[in-house]
C-alpha cells in the first residue's frame, strides 16, 4: 500500500539512490567478474604453454648474445653456418630479449616468459571480445576457446608477441573509429614499428587488418554516389543545355527531376536498410580517412629497423620462394586434420544462417578473409583464432542480448559471488593441474630429437673451426645453440636463393634448402653434394636411411653412435688434406 503521506521529491530521490546502489551493484560485480576471468584465463594459458624449447628458440638465443655483443649496426651476415650468407636478422629485437631473459634466468626463464606471454594474449583476447560483445561470460569462454585453437603455435617464437600486437591494433583500430582520439591513433603508428623490429616477416599483414574497415567505407562511398544516375542527370543537363526547343527543354527538364527523384529514393531507402539490416550492419564512418591517413604513416616506420627495406620485402620472398612448399606450417589447411577449426567454422555459419544476428561489414570482410587464408597455409589459422574470436563474440553476444540475456547476468553474478568465483576459480586449478601435469615431467630439451650427447662429443673431439657438418634440418637450430656451425637451421628462409642472394655484389642465391632436404631422402647423389660443399663430416638420425647407407660406404667412417643419432668422418676428405 503505497504511503501517501511521502512527498514526490522525496520518492525520485528514492528512485535516484536505488539507481545508484544497483550501477554501484554492477560495477562491483563486473570488477569482480574481470578479476576472476583473468585469474582462470592466465592459469590456463600458463597450464597450455609448453617447456620443451623447439627449433625457433634454439637459434633465437645465440642470435640474441651475438646482438648483445656486437651490437645493430651491421646486421647483414650469417654468422652461424659456414656457407658464410647474407643475412637480414628479421626479428632481431626478440632475440636480443630471449638472450637476455635466457642469460639471466636460463631455460626456466624461457618457460615462464612464454607462460607470461601467452597470459597476456589470452588476457588480450578477453578485453577485444569483451569490447566487441559487452558480454562477460561469453568474451570468457571464447578467449578461452581461441588458445586451446592454436595451442600448437604457442612457443618461445616471436610469433608469440606479434599476436598480442595484433589483438591490439584491432583494439585501438576500432576505439579510433568510435571515439576519434589521438590517444587511440598513437598506439596505431607505435604496433608497426615494433612488428617491423620483432618479427618483419609480418609486418606487412599489419596493414590487412586495416582493409576491411577501409573496404567497408569506400564500398559505401560507392554506393551512396549513385554513379548510373549522376552520369544520366549530368548528360541530360548537358543536352538539355544545347538544347533550342523549349518542349524539349521542359521533357529534359522533367527527366532531371525525375532522376533527382530517383536519387532521394535510394537515399532514403538506403538510411532504412543501413538503420534496420537483414543480415549484413553496414555503416558509414568519415573517421576512416582519417586512419587511412594513420595506416599510411605506419608503413613508413618499416624503414626503421637494421634489416632496412627487409620488412616489405621479407614476406614477399617468402611467398614466392620453395620453403612453402616444403614446411609443415605453411602447407595448405585440410578441415580433417584440424577438427577444432572446422567447428568454428560450423558455428559461424549455424549463427549466420539459422539465427537472425547480423553481423558488421568489416567482421564479414575479416572472417571470409582469415579463412581463406588459413586454407591456404595453416599457419594462418593462429591469426584467425586471435582476430575471429572476438567477432564470435560480438555475434553470440547480440544473438544473447536478444534472446536470453537474463541467464547470462545470472551467471556474471554467480561468478561474482564469493562461493562462484571459488568454484569457477578451483575448476580451472584442476583442469589446469591436469594440463600441465605432462608438461612438468617433461625436459626442456628432447634429448630424443636434439643430439644434446653428440654435440658434447662433437665439442671435445671435432676441430669446429674446420668443421664442414653436413646436418638435417629438423635439429640444424639445437647445433647452432651449441655454438657448431651448421649446414642448416630452421631458419628456412635462410637457405633458400631468394634471400642468400646479393646482386649488389654479383652473389647469384643458393638453393641449400632443397639440397638439404634431397640429401637425405636420396633424391640427389649424396657424394656428389658433399664434394660440392666440400663436406667433412655428416650427422644423421640413426635410422636415417642415409646413415644406413654411409655405414657401408668405404668413403665414410662411423665416428660416433649413441643414443638416435650418428656421426661419420667423410674419409676422401682427410685423405685430400694430407
Amino acid at each position: 500500500m503505497e504511503n501517501k503521506n511521502v512527498k514526490p521529491n522525496e520518492v525520485e530521490a528514492k528512485e535516484i539512490i536505488e539507481k545508484k546502489d544497483f550501477t554501484k551493484d554492477n560495477k562491483v560485480i563486473s570488477i569482480i567478474f574481470h578479476i576472476v576471468a583473468v585469474v582462470c584465463i592466465i592459469i590456463f594459458c600458463s597450464a597450455i604453454s609448453p617447456k620443451t624449447l623447439q627449433n625457433d628458440t634454439f637459434y633465437t638465443i645465440p642470435i640474441g648474445e651475438y646482438i648483445y655483443n656486437n651490437g645493430i649496426s651491421d646486421l647483414t651476415t650469417d654468422n652461424f653456418s659456414w656457407h658464410e650468407l647474407p643475412y637480414t636478422y628479421p626479428h632481431w629485437l626478440y632475440d636480443l630479449m630471449m638472450f637476455l631473459i635466457y642469460d639471466n634466468f636460463g631455460q626456466a626463464g624461457i618457460y615462464v616468459s612464454t607462460m607470461a606471454f601467452t597470459s597476456i594474449l589470452g588476457i588480450s583476447i578477453y578485453i577485444l571480445c569483451n569490447k566487441k560483445s559487452k558480454n562477460k561470460v561469453v568474451s570468457f569462454v571464447l578467449s578461452i576457446g581461441a588458445i586451446y585453437l592454436m595451442k600448437s603455435f604457442i612457443a618461445a617464437r616471436a610469433q608469440l608477441v606479434t599476436f598480442i600486437l595484433f589483438v591490439w591494433a584491432v583494439f585501438f583500430i576500432e576505439k579510433f573509429l568510435e571515439t576519434k582520439k589521438v590517444r587511440y591513433a598513437v598506439p596505431l603508428v607505435l604496433i608497426p614499428l615494433l612488428i617491423a623490429n620483432l618479427h618483419c616477416a609480418v609486418f606487412p599483414f599489419y596493414f590487412v587488418l586495416f582493409l576491411p574497415y577501409i573496404a567497408e567505407y569506400l564500398l559505401t562511398c560507392f554506393v551512396d554516389w549513385d554513379l548510373d544516375v549522376r552520369i544520366f542527370s549530368r548528360f541530360t543537363k548537358i543536352i538539355n543545355k544545347f538544347t533550342k526547343k523549349e518542349t524539349k527543354k521542359e521533357k529534359f527538364a522533367k527527366r532531371i527531376e525525375k532522376l533527382e527523384f530517383i536519387k532521394s529514393e535510394r537515399k532514403r531507402k538506403r538510411n532504412i536498410i543501413r538503420e534496420k539490416p537483414y543480415k549484413i550492419k553496414v555503416q558509414k564512418n568519415h573517421v576512416v580517412l582519417l586512419l587511412i591517413g594513420i595506416m599510411l604513416f605506419g608503413v613508413c616506420t618499416g624503414f626503421l629497423n637494421p634489416a632496412g627495406d627487409g620488412a616489405y620485402k621479407y614476406l614477399p620472398k617468402t611467398m614466392n620462394g620453395n620453403t612453402m612448399r616444403s614446411i609443415n606450417e605453411h602447407l595448405p589447411l585440410t578441415l580433417a586434420e584440424n577438427n577444432e577449426f572446422a567447428i568454428t567454422l560450423i558455428i559461424f555459419l549455424l549463427i549466420l544462417i539459422f539465427t537472425d544476428t547480423k553481423i558488421k561489414l568489416p567482421d564479414l570482410f575479416m572472417l571470409v578473409g582469415l579463412t581463406l587464408l588459413s586454407f591456404y597455409s595453416r599457419r594462418q589459422v593462429s591469426i584467425f583464432a586471435i582476430i575471429c574470436a572476438p567477432i564470435l563474440a560480438r555475434l553470440i553476444g547480440d544473438m544473447v542480448a536478444k534472446y536470453d540475456s537474463e541467464t547470462f547476468k545470472k551467471l556474471e553474478r554467480f561468478v561474482a559471488d564469493w562461493f562462484g568465483a571459488i568454484v569457477v576459480t578451483c575448476l580451472f586449478v584442476i583442469l589446469g593441474a591436469h594440463i600441465i601435469k605432462p608438461t612438468i615431467k617433461s625436459d626442456y630439451i628432447d634429448e630424443s630429437s636434439y643430439p644434446v650427447n653428440a654435440s658434447d662429443w662433437i665439442l671435445s673431439n671435432l676441430d669446429i673451426n674446420n668443421l664442414k657438418l653436413y646436418n638435417e634440418y629438423n635439429y640444424g637450430a639445437y647445433l647452432l645453440f651449441r655454438g657448431i656451425p651448421v649446414f642448416i637451421d630452421s631458419r628456412c628462409d635462410l637457405y633458400s636463393p631468394e634471400f642468400n642472394e646479393d646482386k649488389e655484389n654479383g652473389i647469384e642465391g643458393r638453393d641449400i634448402f632443397s639440397d638439404a632436404l634431397n640429401i637425405p631422402a636420396i633424391s640427389v647423389d649424396y657424394e656428389s653434394k658433399f664434394e660440392e660443399y666440400g663436406v667433412t663430416h655428416v650427422i644423421l638420425y640413426s635410422n636415417a636411411k642415409l646413415a644406413m647407407i654411409l655405414e657401408d660406404d668405404s668413403n665414410y667412417k662411423t665416428i660416433y653412435s649413441e643414443g638416435n643419432f650418428k656421426i661419420f668422418e667423410r674419409l676422401s676428405e682427410v685423405a685430400k688434406g694430407n
